[in-house]
């Protein structure tokens, strides 16, 4: 009798044949793309919303300074967690990473905090994804050297299984010589005319000159536009060293975008950046400015070629500007209706440290432009006389309740910065 057990299971084997391998992350996509499944449990890791993590998260968020009338708590604990798409629809957060992982972040109670985040699409081995949602609910996933689109991710991001396709295969969103770990996360943004906008950073301090045309060409260091279905690719924008934050103005539907300046000049210099891209074909300033009207050292015997565009807004230097929104909510005050939120992950380059905050600029009533200082709005992640970071902020976000979103990718969490000030 004491074989029955390995009888039996040798009987299942031969009934049911041997175990399939699960398939690879190229093989999964393209079974999703015919609409089947990838063999992937249904049931579903998630990140633990309460225990030590979260309840530290929350402590710290003591340290954080806002303007009077306003509050911030833990809305999810999401590991790495970076630019931040939240879907038209139905709301559900979805989180890219630096990592492999793109997490969709579900609050099903409507209680204003997460009741589950986990790993979207899981068989996907993902690189550096960056989200993007169009208006009518196409979620686009731009890696380092890939386009994906999940139609319909909202509907189908409860089980492991998505509608998927390609939109720019692995190895054609940049040529594959020039890969780096340096400047290699996406951010994308469909644009007004219905087109996917993709900053494309460039992976030098600054690039050298035997790069210019190649780069120049491909859009890196700069900003491409193509349709939904990556056809008819272009150069949006040139001169730009890494956009880590596109976004655009909701009445005027011109593009603004953040960039990152030259590292190794000094505390001090050169500035970061708030660009306004309004037309195709505009030039700025690398590689001929570090920043701002600061020249490189490398090109400082050239003379700059005519027609640069010089950044709207000088922010201080190496704070790391990265993700951007315009507020069109109507829950904080009218001083903030319009304007621009947009973080700053904190400097490496500084002797004395500087950012991980949320800074505000505020716009003038028809979108032209600022109309005052950009300031800070949300700060308190660095501490200032020990220089030690509670946390890095790489996005801003916005629910539909008007209360915005922070991601810190370095604490693993996003926050709700909601206003508790009565009417206005």
């Amino acid at each position: 009798m004491k074989y029955v057990p390995f009888a039996l299971s040798a009987l299942v084997m031969c009934l049911s044949g041997p175990a399939l391998a699960a398939p690879t992350s190229d093989e999964a996509l393209e079974r999703m793309r015919s609409m089947k499944t990838t063999g992937q449990s249904l049931e579903m890791e998630t990140v633990a919303q309460t225990g030590e993590v979260a309840d530290a998260i929350r402590a710290n968020l003591s340290r954080i300074r806002l303007p009077e009338g306003f509050k911030i708590e833990l809305y999810a604990v999401v590991p790495d967690a970076r630019h931040m798409a939240v879907g038209p629809s139905s709301g559900v957060v979805f989180v890219g990473t630096r990592k492999t992982d793109l997490w969709a972040v579900t609050d099903r109670t409507k209680n204003r905090k997460a009741d589950e985040v986990k790993r979207f699409a899981p068989a996907i081995d993902f690189t550096q994804p960056g989200p993007c949602f169009s208006p009518d609910g196409f979620l686009f996933v731009a890696e380092h050297n890939r386009v994906l689109v999940f139609p319909a991710a909202e509907f189908f991001y409860e089980g492991p299984d998505v509608a998927a396709d390609i939109v720019v295969p692995t190895g054609e969103l940049i040529p594959k010589d020039e890969e780096s770990y340096n400047h290699g996360a996406r951010v994308c943004a469909v644009g007004p005319d219905n087109k996917l906008t993709i900053s494309l950073g460039q992976p030098h301090n600054v690039p050298p000159k035997d790069k210019l045309e190649l780069y120049e060409q491909h859009g890196i260091g700069g900003i491409v536009r193509m349709e939904r279905d990556g056809s008819k690719r272009e150069v949006y924008a040139t001169g730009v060293r890494n956009s880590v934050g596109i976004t655009y103005h909701p009445t005027t539907k011109e593009l603004w975008f953040t960039d990152n300046q030259v590292d190794g000049m000094g505390d001090d210099i050169p500035p970061g950046e708030i660009n306004h891209a309004p037309k195709a074909g505009m030039k700025f300033g690398m590689p001929w400015y570090g920043g701002g009207q600061v020249r490189t050292n490398e090109y400082a015997d050239e003379t700059p070629p005519e027609g640069l565009t010089p950044p709207v807004v000088e922010t201080i230097a190496h704070a790391a500007d990265m993700g951007l929104t315009f507020y069109t909510g109507k829950q904080f005050p009218e001083q903030y209706r319009g304007g621009l939120f947009s973080a700053q992950r904190g400097s490496w380059n500084r002797t004395v440290p500087a950012g991980a905050r949320v800074m505000f600029t505020p716009f003038a009533a028809d979108g032209s432009g600022p109309s005052g200082e950009t300031v800070p709005f949300a700060e308190g992640w660095l501490d200032e006389d020990t220089g030690e970071y509670y946390g890095r902020i790489v996005d801003v976000a916005q629910l539909k309740d008007g209360s915005l979103l922070v991601s810190d990718d370095t604490a693993g969490a996003i926050y709700r910065i909601s206003y508790q000030g009565g009417a206005n």
